[in-house]
């Protein structure tokens, strides 16, 4: 595990905005396209605004979801509206080059196949492996939309619908996570920061303690 630590949120940003261009640089040079997941919540929002005036080249960067609660894309509780109003909206980017969740006029359960069926044909139904996933925690220890103690921690899919008391979810898993080239766990907070490190890393039942640590870049503050 890589452990990028910052002493306040700005100096984490320019850290991780810094990362990506390299990223992104060695894929055009590879002439090869870059495949970033995005995080939803709270916790991304200064970075994703930071990304609007930070050069970033967006020609070759293509922007999934972790996960998204089954609501409108104009909903505030969405985390597509979340991307496009703090990013999407002011930055060159081609639609083609954005593949969010379907919430709208379709069931949860074809939503899910159809992100699946998405996901597969971009990656010409060979291995998934995205370049980089982003990922936020919950205070429990969730990433995406996978759970404590839930059965998706143990259960090998592309996508999939979650039922929770707040929302329906759809969430992509935890081995395609771990199947990424890169994971970045986003702890812009001392909060955040100090909770990962007090969770028990032998507690399986935890999702944040199931990724794979020679993959993890954890962003935190000291």
């Amino acid at each position: 595990m890589k452990i990028i630590k910052k002493r306040n949120e700005i100096a984490l940003i320019n850290e991780f905005i810094k990362i990506l261009k390299i990223e992104a640089i060695k894929k055009k040079k590879a002439k090869k396209r870059l495949s970033f997941v995005l995080t939803g919540g709270p916790s991304p929002k200064r970075l994703y605004k930071k990304m609007v005036s930070s050069k970033i080249d967006w020609s070759n960067i293509d922007l999934f979801w972790g996960d998204e609660r089954f609501v409108s894309n104009k909903s505030i509780n969405s985390n597509y509206k979340l991307v496009n109003d703090c990013l999407l909206k002011k930055i060159k980017i081609n639609k083609k080059n954005i593949f969010p969740f379907k919430t709208s006029n379709i069931e949860i359960n074809k939503a899910a196949v159809y992100y699946k069926k998405k996901i597969q044909k971009y990656f010409k139904k060979g291995q998934i492996h995205f370049d980089i996933f982003l990922l936020g925690m919950g205070n429990d220890g969730h990433i995406v939309s996978i759970f404590p103690n839930s059965k998706e921690l143990r259960e090998n899919f592309i996508t999939k619908p979650i039922n929770r008391k707040d929302f329906k979810r759809l969430t992509l898993s935890l081995n395609l996570i771990n199947e990424s080239k890169k994971i970045f766990l986003w702890l812009n907070s001392k909060t955040k920061s100090s909770i990962f490190k007090k969770f028990n890393k032998a507690d399986k039942n935890i999702p944040v303690n199931k990724l794979k640590r020679k993959k993890l870049y954890c962003f935190l503050i000291n």
